[in-house]
């Protein structure tokens, strides 16, 4: 997932990064003695013309562009939102359209965006842990909203901080206690986090991994056994389009990786974009589609097999467009009872 395709340099750096992940890959597969080779496919179609003349003006547009917006006064230099609906049959998940009731964006005051919604439903009320990024620190905390009587989440207020970036608050009951585990990659480790007074006061409970760039942790209770998915850096380039798994044997770990990892390496089906949904006897992970950019797009992927010997997913179903939300794509899905939400690039 190339996340500046303006500058060949760091283009040239993400591709290469890619392609050491996919010979680690290749060569975990085929020590396990899962490595099948794939159907061949046709070869693109290059456009004629050469590099150069389809480069340049690219390039020529695309720095202009840069110049206009950084001229821009009042611009924001990146915004996301959080939108909301209530309803009471199939949601995205169900019809893979954002059609139906429309969403109602959370209002921010402009000096902050909120981005990566989870709702947590907890004695008939639903609560709407988002994380905010003010500009004026340029690091994300976790903050949370409660849906009030009329239909419609306040503002949000933090109720988590840490010296570092925090984002994907996924938050879930587990034996009678509330838990999250938000993303917490640029420190190198994974905490789990305990309400100690929920929904507004929080504890470090236990560091799940360390010296790992680990992002967006789903989390999944199967069996008696307990899974994480996400995307893992290894060394350089994109910290979203390589997939790795972990198991334990109990919510505190100890946390072990996959003897298949990295699972795949993908930049429109790997980084999870919501907690797993079940459907029926099946499981569906939403990921995010980065194949034209970060925040592009997001499809639901079924899980086949997840065990300690395979990791199986079938191929994504892209999420299209609709009328209930006006934007080009969605990053995140979640939902509580009757509360759906959503965020997207802005």
């Amino acid at each position: 997932m190339l996340g500046d395709r303006l500058w060949l340099s760091r283009s040239c750096n993400d591709l290469l990064a890619g392609a050491i992940s996919l010979v680690v890959q290749s060569v975990a597969r085929f020590s396990a003695g899962k490595l099948v080779p794939i159907a061949d496919s046709p070869a693109p179609t290059l456009k004629t013309g050469g590099f150069a003349r389809h480069y340049l003006p690219f390039f020529c547009r695309g720095v202009v562009d840069r110049a206009m917006q950084k001229l821009r006064l009042g611009r924001r230099p990146f915004y996301w939102q959080v939108a909301y609906r209530l309803i009471g049959g199939p949601g995205v998940a169900e019809t893979g359209q954002l059609d139906g009731t429309p969403f109602t964006v959370l209002a921010d005051d402009g000096q902050r965006f909120y981005a990566d919604p989870f709702v947590l439903e907890r004695d008939g009320r639903h609560y709407l842990f988002v994380e905010e990024f003010p500009y004026a620190t340029g690091r994300g905390v976790i903050s949370v909203t409660e849906l009030g009587d009329d239909g419609t989440f306040g503002v949000p207020r933090v109720v988590l901080e840490e010296p570092h970036h925090l984002s994907y608050p996924q938050v879930f009951a587990h034996d009678g206690e509330i838990f999250m585990i938000p993303e917490s990659g640029t420190a190198r480790e994974l905490v789990l986090y305990r309400a100690a007074q929920f929904p507004d006061r929080w504890v470090r409970d236990t560091v799940l991994m360390t010296n790992k760039d680990f992002n967006d942790a789903t989390l999944l209770e199967s069996d008696g056994r307990f899974w994480l998915l996400g995307t893992e850096r290894f060394g350089y380039g994109s910290a979203s389009d390589t997939m790795a798994v972990y198991s334990a044997p109990s919510l505190r770990g100890p946390w072990v990786a996959h003897t298949l990892n990295p699972i795949a390496v993908d930049h429109s089906a790997t980084r999870p974009g919501g907690a797993l949904i079940r459907q029926g006897g099946a499981l569906v992970l939403p990921v995010q589609n980065g194949s034209r950019a970060y925040g592009g797009g997001l499809g639901l992927m079924r899980l086949d097999r997840l065990d300690d010997f395979d990791v199986r997913l079938a191929p994504p179903r892209p999420i299209g467009p609709g009328p209930a939300w006006a934007r080009a794509g969605i990053h995140t899905l979640n939902r509580a009872g009757r509360v759906e939400v959503v965020d997207s690039a802005g």
